[in-house]
Order: C-alpha cells, then structure tokens, then sequence
C-alpha cells in the first residue's frame, strides 16, 4: 500500500508518520506506533480492551512462528468492512490508537 492511501486511512487522527521497518512500515501519530503495513495488509494494534471488537469483526490477530510456537502479537487485520465505509475506518483507526496509547503507560 503506498503512503498516500496509508496517510488517507488515518486522516481523522491528524498527520502520520510512515517509517520502513522488517520489510513493512510502522505507522504513528504523535510518536506512537499504532499499525503496521506487512505486504500490502494493514494491521491495526489492539489489546486486551479491543480484541472481542476486532474478533466479533471478523478480523485476525497477527500471529508468527517462534521457537516451535505461534506468538501472537498485539495487531489485528483491519475489519473488512471498514475497508467500504470511511466512518467505520474511522472507528478501527481511533480503537488502534487508544489501544497504542494505553500500551505506552
């Protein structure tokens, strides 16, 4: 995805910062990493407030393969319905960034 639509996605949270990172881009707002975007998909952050949310959504939590076990990391996939409705993105993108926001305490 390139920057532009990234930059789009996010605009009610105000301006964003995209930085390459593992082979993707982080995204932040103010500082505070609140997505990624690993091959074309983005991923929203989520925790422990928002994972029924992102779940009862449809979307899926981002897992990989470490030391013989799946690690699950605290990102979800962005609800496909968001992808058709800018209020509803607009709604998974703020749930991200309360989600990043309370990480940081």
């Amino acid at each position: 995805m390139d920057n532009a639509a990234i930059e789009e996605m996010f605009e009610t949270l105000g301006p964003v910062k995209i930085r390459r990172m593992f082979g993707g881009k982080g995204i932040y707002v103010d500082g505070i990493i609140l997505a990624l975007e690993v091959n074309g998909e983005i991923l929203l952050k989520g925790d422990a407030e928002t994972a029924q949310a992102f779940e009862e959504a449809g979307a899926r939590q981002w897992t990989y393969e470490g030391k013989g076990k799946r690690v699950k990391m605290p990102y979800w996939s962005t609800p496909e319905a968001a992808w058709d409705d800018p209020n509803e993105m607009a709604r998974w993108v703020r749930l991200a960034y309360e989600a990043a926001l309370r990480s940081k305490k």
